[in-house]
């Protein structure tokens, strides 16, 4: 009995099963409590039919949703077929849609099946955060993961589309650049990621017009100042991020985000200077997991639903190490608990409010994380040091 336990545990196949059914019970389950459970999703369709309506898509519209749309135009052709069904309906399968790509994203990575299951484990309690706040954060996880992967294969039109497809919809997907250094065919890689991003551009167009696209792009682009303005403020839900985090602990929202990329920039760049090391996969994936961290914790815009992505990093960490030292079990551990169950209900209601959302306490263990992978990344030998099995 045992034994049957431990092969489905260690099944990638049953564990990703359970992901598609959790993406559909987290999705009905919100679609139940109401339009305030699922304004997110209301949000994300109405994307599409104000662009039909050639609407401002950055603007309040207290009779649809509260809130604001941050997502760029071209996300109207990623939702249509979804916003064109009854809305529990479209809420289901816009989170297979996103889970699906997620777990793809996994299964692409260089692990052995039972890795691939342990990491799908680990990550489940900030997938299903994720999940229920029904964004593209888990989408664009996988996006970013496939991005890395394809690259490694030479297939640099996947890979370029994978990228343009987060950059078209979320900004975050640009970080998918920092594997540009791997490609074998660059001149491929960048023809095809611009007839990609044409295509992109343009595809709106077919059922809006061209003034209304180009003026989306503007309004996108001022509504994403104002955004990253109205999210440093001590104590929200946002901002959970290295800056929150120092701002929340000194008191002082205004300290800027250029402060704190002044430091971290160069030091994210920092292992590129070894050239040699190129050549490993296990190199890569490690500035993929660096780049993973270095996305939530530099973003002002990091919530606890966009820690799926910050989480996904730390595992390609773990699971990279040949040796599984107590330090390296810790740290991981650390994160589970601070990270992934902080905003449980694992802690008491007291500690979440008055020192996990005071203090963005959540990003701590992943900040510890990304130090030690941006050592790593500067002093180890990937040929001996790193396993892909």
């Amino acid at each position: 009995m045992k034994e049957k336990f431990l092969k489905i545990l260690l099944n990638p196949k049953y564990i990703f099963g359970v992901y598609l059914i959790i993406s559909v019970v987290t999705a009905i389950s919100k679609y139940l409590r109401g339009e305030y459970a699922i304004n997110n999703y209301l949000i994300f369709k109405n994307v599409f039919f104000n662009t039909i309506h050639q609407k401002n898509l950055f603007i309040h519209y207290p009779d649809l949703y509260f809130d604001l749309n941050h997502y760029g135009v071209f996300f109207s052709a990623l939702i249509a077929p979804f916003a064109m069904m009854p809305d529990w309906l479209g809420i289901s399968l816009w989170n297979i849609a996103n889970t699906f790509i997620f777990i793809y994203g996994i299964y692409k990575l260089p692990f052995s099946d039972s890795k691939k299951a342990i990491f799908g484990l680990l990550c489940l309690q900030e997938y299903i955060t994720a999940a229920l706040s029904l964004q593209f954060n888990v989408a664009l996880t996988g996006l970013l993961l496939l991005s890395a992967v394809y690259i490694y294969e030479r297939k640099e039109v996947r890979s370029v589309t994978a990228i343009l497809i987060g950059i078209f919809v979320k900004i975050y997907g640009i970080v998918g650049l920092t594997q540009f250094f791997f490609i074998k065919n660059k001149a491929r890689f960048i023809l095809s990621g611009i007839a990609v991003a044409v295509l992109f551009f343009v595809l709106p167009m077919a059922y809006s017009s061209p003034q209304f696209v180009i003026q989306c792009y503007s309004d996108w682009f001022q509504s994403i100042v104002e955004k990253n303005s109205e999210n440093q403020v001590l104590g929200n839900m946002q901002d959970i991020s290295l800056m929150g985090f120092v701002r929340r602990v000194l008191g002082d929202a205004s300290i800027s985000n250029l402060v704190f990329l002044a430091g971290g920039l160069p030091l994210f760049a920092l292992p590129y200077i070894r050239i040699k090391q190129y050549k490993h996969y296990a190199f890569q994936l490690m500035i993929l997991a660096s780049t993973l961290l270095f996305l939530v914790l530099f973003s002002s815009s990091s919530e606890s639903p966009t820690y799926i992505i910050a989480v996904v990093g730390v595992l390609i960490w773990f699971f990279l190490q040949k040796e599984r030292t107590p330090l390296i079990i810790g740290l991981l551990v650390f994160v589970i608990i601070f990270t992934c169950f902080s905003t449980s209900d694992l802690f008491p209601k007291f500690v979440k409010e008055n020192y996990i959302i005071k203090y963005s306490l959540k990003a701590v263990p992943c900040i510890v994380i990304w130090l030690r992978v941006t050592y790593e990344l500067l002093t180890k030998d990937f040929e001996k040091n790193y396993s892909l099995n």
